[in-house]
Protein backbone atom coordinates (compact mmCIF):
# COMPACT_ATOMS: atom_id res chain seq x y z
CA UNK A 1 0.00 0.00 0.00
CA UNK A 2 0.97 3.65 -0.80
CA UNK A 3 2.51 4.68 2.39
CA UNK A 4 1.01 8.07 2.35
CA UNK A 5 -2.04 6.96 2.30
CA UNK A 6 -1.27 4.79 5.62
CA UNK A 7 -2.53 6.38 8.93
CA UNK A 8 0.08 6.34 11.71
CA UNK A 9 -1.75 7.20 15.16
CA UNK A 10 -1.23 6.80 18.76
CA UNK A 11 -3.95 6.05 21.13
CA UNK A 12 -4.49 5.40 24.87
CA UNK A 13 -6.65 3.72 26.62
CA UNK A 14 -8.13 5.18 30.29
CA UNK A 15 -10.46 2.90 32.10
CA UNK A 16 -12.33 4.55 35.25
CA UNK A 17 -14.75 2.14 36.56
CA UNK A 18 -14.24 -0.83 34.84
CA UNK A 19 -15.58 1.11 31.61
CA UNK A 20 -13.30 2.25 28.52
CA UNK A 21 -13.20 6.50 27.52
CA UNK A 22 -14.08 6.46 23.40
CA UNK A 23 -15.01 9.93 22.22
CA UNK A 24 -16.71 11.03 18.78
CA UNK A 25 -15.68 14.27 17.32
CA UNK A 26 -17.46 16.73 15.87
CA UNK A 27 -16.88 15.86 12.28
CA UNK A 28 -17.15 11.79 12.59
CA UNK A 29 -19.59 9.18 12.87
CA UNK A 30 -17.47 6.67 14.94
CA UNK A 31 -16.65 6.32 18.13
CA UNK A 32 -12.58 6.51 18.64
CA UNK A 33 -10.17 5.78 21.54
CA UNK A 34 -8.30 8.96 22.76
CA UNK A 35 -5.06 10.04 20.77
CA UNK A 36 -4.63 10.99 16.87
CA UNK A 37 -2.03 11.15 14.30
CA UNK A 38 2.03 11.16 15.05
CA UNK A 39 3.14 14.48 13.53
CA UNK A 40 6.34 14.37 11.92
CA UNK A 41 9.18 14.06 14.39
CA UNK A 42 7.09 13.17 17.16
CA UNK A 43 7.45 9.21 18.98
CA UNK A 44 4.17 7.73 19.51
CA UNK A 45 4.48 8.62 23.04
CA UNK A 46 4.91 12.30 22.43
CA UNK A 47 2.14 12.10 19.99
CA UNK A 48 -0.31 10.69 22.42
CA UNK A 49 0.09 12.57 25.19
CA UNK A 50 0.12 16.23 23.28
CA UNK A 51 -3.52 14.98 21.62
CA UNK A 52 -5.06 13.86 25.70
CA UNK A 53 -3.51 17.63 26.01
CA UNK A 54 -5.76 18.92 23.41
CA UNK A 55 -8.97 16.52 23.65
CA UNK A 56 -8.91 15.82 27.36
CA UNK A 57 -7.20 18.65 28.81
CA UNK A 58 -5.13 16.38 30.94
CA UNK A 59 -1.66 16.26 31.86
CA UNK A 60 0.14 12.32 31.18
CA UNK A 61 3.95 11.77 31.48
CA UNK A 62 5.60 9.52 29.21
CA UNK A 63 6.27 7.60 32.33
CA UNK A 64 2.25 6.68 32.93
CA UNK A 65 1.86 5.07 29.40
CA UNK A 66 2.73 1.43 29.22
CA UNK A 67 2.90 -0.03 25.61
CA UNK A 68 -0.40 -2.05 24.79
CA UNK A 69 0.13 -3.33 21.49
CA UNK A 70 0.84 -2.30 18.31
CA UNK A 71 -2.33 -2.82 15.29
CA UNK A 72 -3.09 -2.51 11.82
CA UNK A 73 -6.54 -2.63 10.00
CA UNK A 74 -8.83 -0.83 7.53
CA UNK A 75 -9.14 2.31 8.96
CA UNK A 76 -13.07 3.09 9.78
CA UNK A 77 -15.18 4.88 7.15
CA UNK A 78 -11.97 5.23 4.80
CA UNK A 79 -11.48 1.30 4.04
CA UNK A 80 -8.97 1.94 1.44
CA UNK A 81 -6.82 3.37 4.09
CA UNK A 82 -5.18 1.49 6.63
CA UNK A 83 -4.42 2.53 10.28
CA UNK A 84 -0.97 1.78 11.79
CA UNK A 85 -1.81 2.58 15.73
CA UNK A 86 0.45 2.14 18.62
CA UNK A 87 -1.72 1.93 21.91
CA UNK A 88 -0.77 2.88 25.29
CA UNK A 89 -2.28 2.08 28.61
CA UNK A 90 -2.69 5.39 30.34
CA UNK A 91 -1.68 4.93 34.22
CA UNK A 92 -2.08 7.60 35.39
CA UNK A 93 -3.12 11.37 34.69
CA UNK A 94 -3.43 14.96 35.74
CA UNK A 95 -6.95 17.21 35.51
CA UNK A 96 -10.54 16.03 34.86
CA UNK A 97 -11.34 14.82 31.77
CA UNK A 98 -12.84 17.15 30.01
CA UNK A 99 -14.42 18.14 26.16
CA UNK A 100 -11.25 19.72 24.05
CA UNK A 101 -10.85 20.30 20.78
CA UNK A 102 -13.42 18.84 18.27
CA UNK A 103 -14.63 16.18 20.88
CA UNK A 104 -18.62 16.21 20.36
CA UNK A 105 -19.27 13.54 22.95
CA UNK A 106 -17.63 11.15 25.43
CA UNK A 107 -18.80 7.56 26.76
CA UNK A 108 -17.48 5.12 28.98
CA UNK A 109 -17.90 1.46 27.59
CA UNK A 110 -17.72 -2.00 28.70
CA UNK A 111 -17.29 -4.96 26.62
CA UNK A 112 -20.62 -4.89 25.07
CA UNK A 113 -20.96 -1.94 22.90
CA UNK A 114 -24.47 -1.27 21.88
CA UNK A 115 -25.22 -1.70 18.69
CA UNK A 116 -26.03 1.79 17.66
CA UNK A 117 -22.59 3.07 18.70
CA UNK A 118 -19.91 2.89 16.16
CA UNK A 119 -16.24 1.75 17.77
CA UNK A 120 -13.22 2.54 15.38
CA UNK A 121 -12.45 -0.89 14.12
CA UNK A 122 -9.10 -1.81 15.71
CA UNK A 123 -10.60 -1.04 19.20
CA UNK A 124 -13.81 -3.05 18.70
CA UNK A 125 -11.76 -6.18 16.80
CA UNK A 126 -8.71 -6.05 19.05
CA UNK A 127 -8.41 -3.64 21.74
CA UNK A 128 -11.79 -4.28 23.70
CA UNK A 129 -11.89 -7.88 23.46
CA UNK A 130 -8.53 -8.06 24.62
CA UNK A 131 -9.31 -5.36 27.48
CA UNK A 132 -11.74 -7.87 28.46
CA UNK A 133 -9.70 -10.95 28.62
CA UNK A 134 -7.44 -9.23 30.72
CA UNK A 135 -10.51 -8.45 32.73
CA UNK A 136 -9.87 -4.64 33.04
CA UNK A 137 -13.33 -3.55 31.60
CA UNK A 138 -16.69 -5.56 31.92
Amino acid sequence: MNDNRDIYKSAGIIIRSRRLLVEKDVDKEYFISPGGKIEQGETPEEALIRELDEEFHIKVKEEDLEEFGHFHAPASGQEERTVHMNVFLVKKHLGKISHGYKVEKILWLSSKVPKEIKVGSIFEHEVIPRLKKLNLID
